[in-house]
Formats: C-alpha cells, structure tokens, sequence
C-alpha cells in the first residue's frame, strides 16, 4: 500500500462523523435562534385589521425584547401583548402609562382630564368613520402595573376596551421592524 492511498482513507470522513457534524451544525443553529428569539427580538405575523392602516394584515416583522425590558414603554409605542386565556399575541399602541387616567369624549382622547392629540392616526381614514370611529370610554385609572393598549383601527379591534387594562407581564416587546412584504420594509411607529 502506498502512502498516498493511506492518507486518502484517513481524510474520507465516515457516515457517522458527518452525521455528528449535522447534529452540531444544527444543534449550535437552535442555539443562536433560541437566543435570538428569547432575549433580543421575536417574530411577529400581523393578523387582523386592527392596526391598520399603520400595520396591515399578514405582516411580518420582529419586535425589541432587549429594549423593550431595558427602558420600557413610552406612550404610543407599539406593543406585543401576549393574551394567557387564547394563547396568542396581539399589536396593539401604549395609550394609557400606568397610575394614569384614561378617558375619551368625542373621540377625543383624556389622560388625567387633559386632552392627548394623537398623531399616528390617520386622519384620511378617520374622516371614513365619521363620529363613529372612537366611542366613548369612561375614565380608567391604571394600577402601577397596567397600561391601556388600542389599535390604530378603532372600530375593528379587540383591545383594552374588551381586555381591559393589560399588565406589564403581559407586555413582550415593544415596537415593530416590518421584513415582509418589502414593499413595507422599515420600523412602524406611525
């Protein structure tokens, strides 16, 4: 036997040693994934009208858990609120911080009897709705836990007018960086 055909059998690798470097390969992939998903963003699909016309249905984009869980939340973010009871995520927009009072009047926002504009709104859509597009809220006044959370879709949107107030455990993230479609590429705020 040569030394070269010795050499060649040394550098074949086998079955089982390429089967072990796909199990770490794949193992290490989890890893980064789990990481990436559990401490710094998580994956959010839009579903539903409720955000709309700031988020549309079928979005899909992620979230910042890492800022979120650093500096918190600020009035009209975009949270990721997880509901326990249906085991399912919701976006929906920070209104009401909490030890606050939340009302509206008109369709016009009150924090503790003093009048918020609301920016991110769209008023071209609004002007569809008339004086239906934001009924009537009797004051809430937050725990130092709580925060109110709406959709940007008034009229079509389950929020803390059906939840009620959603507590800061239930917040995940906060904010939204849309992947696809690309044509909505880039961070929602509004």
């Amino acid at each position: 036997m040569k030394s070269s055909d010795k050499y060649d059998k040394q550098q074949e690798p086998s079955a089982l040693s390429e089967v072990l470097d796909f199990l770490k390969d794949l193992a290490i992939c989890f890893a980064v994934v789990f990481f990436i998903t559990k401490v710094l963003v998580k994956p959010v699909q839009v579903k539903g009208e409720s955000m709309y016309p700031t988020l549309q249905d079928k979005e899909i984009g992620v979230s910042n858990m890492i800022g979120y869980h650093m500096s918190g939340l600020k009035r009209f973010d975009i949270a990721i609120i997880y509901i326990r009871d249906k085991n399912e995520y919701i976006v929906k927009r920070v209104i009401g911080l909490p030890g606050e009072t939340v009302s509206y009047q008109s369709g016009q926002l009150y924090i503790n009897g003093e009048p918020f504009d609301e920016p991110f709104l769209d008023e071209e859509y609004i002007s569809t709705y008339g004086d239906s597009f934001m009924e009537d809220v009797e004051p809430v006044t937050l725990a130092e836990n709580e925060y109110y959370c709406l959709g940007d879709n008034r009229p079509h949107s389950s929020d803390s007018r059906y939840y009620g107030p959603f507590k800061k455990d239930e917040i995940e993230c906060r904010g939204v960086f849309i992947i696809y479609p690309f044509s909505n590429f880039g961070a929602k705020t509004w």
